[in-house]
Parts: C-alpha cells; structure tokens; sequence
C-alpha cells in the first residue's frame, strides 16, 4: 500500500453524503453521488499534485448494484466501517 490509507481493490464506503462538485460532466452538478454508507471499491489511489494529500478514486454501487464512475474522494469522506444512513424528519 507504501503508505496509503486504503489500497487498490479494497472495500470502502462513504462515510459522508458526497455531491458533485462539478468535476464528473456527465452528472449534474450538485447531484448526489454516494449517500453516506454507500459501498464502493478503491481503484486508483495518490496524493494531489504537490501535496502530501491522499486521494482516492472510488467506484460507488448504485441502486442496481452496478458500479458507478470513479469518484475522487479525500480520506476523511472514507471508512472501512459500515454505517448505514441514518434518516432525518
């Protein structure tokens, strides 16, 4: 892993709600992408450019359980600890 929170083909899931911020085209911006919970698998991971910042590429299950696009994600918007949403009034 040299160092890296989580590896390639490991199990993650998100562990906030993530939203487009604009960087995936094809879906709305603002669209959710991952509810918190939601599982997905690590498929690339390394540091922004200059920076000792990890970033992971995720790809998140949908409804239908199919993958969905790579999504970047920080290591604080990961866990490897299930924790479904929690639904508010």
């Amino acid at each position: 892993m040299d160092g890296a929170s989580y590896g390639l083909g490991e199990v993650v899931f998100a562990s906030e709600d993530l939203f487009n911020d604009g960087s995936l085209p094809e879906v709305a911006e603002g669209a959710l992408l991952a509810a918190a919970g939601t599982r997905g698998v690590v498929v690339k991971a390394g540091h922004l450019d200059g920076t000792r910042t990890e970033i992971f590429a995720v790809r998140f299950e949908g409804a239908d359980e199919v993958l969905g696009p790579p999504v970047g994600c920080l290591v604080d918007e990961l866990t490897q600890h299930y924790s479904p949403a929690v639904a508010t009034a």
